[in-house]
């Protein structure tokens, strides 16, 4: 645990176009408020602060790298989208106890799975139901992959071959060449 505190106090907040950027600022007023809004109900709902907590001090809509312990499934901070720097660390025993948490919610945008065992990162990744998987990484995109969630993370996905398919309608046409015409009650 110390050492994700640790590095996740490392993070750098700047500027999204610099490149040694690691946090930006929260895209909106009404968001940044939404996302201090939720560090508040988390101490209120029994989470227990380790790291950040607040409103950078940098001018802008900046939020500190923030890290939650003690936190339950139940709690708002486990079970809904923040969409802000904020981490809630959640026990489990084991594989199954895990893949059960992650599927524990009505959004499935996105996960991250950190692991040495590549089988482990597979079987989970396969078993979460998530529109993205990240494995020992977080919010690395590419417009050549799919993006979207599942359940009630939106619907359809951006980038890649799939979002094409929002564009196209298909369809299924079988022509029978041989004579007689079948008859339209025998399957073939």
């Amino acid at each position: 645990m110390g050492g994700l505190v640790e590095l996740a106090g490392t993070a750098r907040m700047g500027d999204p176009m610099d490149e040694a950027t690691q946090v930006g600022p929260i895209t909106t007023p009404t968001q940044y408020a939404k996302v201090l809004d939720y560090i508040e109900i988390a101490r209120q709902e029994g989470a227990r602060l380790v790291l950040g907590g607040k409103a950078a001090d940098r001018g802008g809509w900046f939020v500190e790298p923030t890290v939650f312990t003690g936190v339950s499934n139940g709690m708002r901070i486990a079970q809904e989208e923040i969409f802000g720097p904020v981490l809630s660390v959640i026990p489990f025993k084991d594989e199954d106890e895990a893949v059960e948490i992650a599927n524990d919610s009505r959004y499935g945008l996105g996960a991250g799975v950190w692991t040495s065992d590549i089988s482990r990162a597979f079987r989970m990744a396969d078993r979460i139901r998530s529109g993205t998987v990240w494995v020992n990484t977080y919010g690395a995109v590419s417009y050549l992959a799919s993006f979207g969630g599942f359940k009630d993370s939106g619907i359809g996905h951006e980038n890649g071959i799939v979002a094409l398919t929002s564009y196209l309608e298909d369809k299924t046409v079988w022509i029978n060449t041989g004579a007689p015409a079948g008859n339209p009650f025998v399957l073939r």
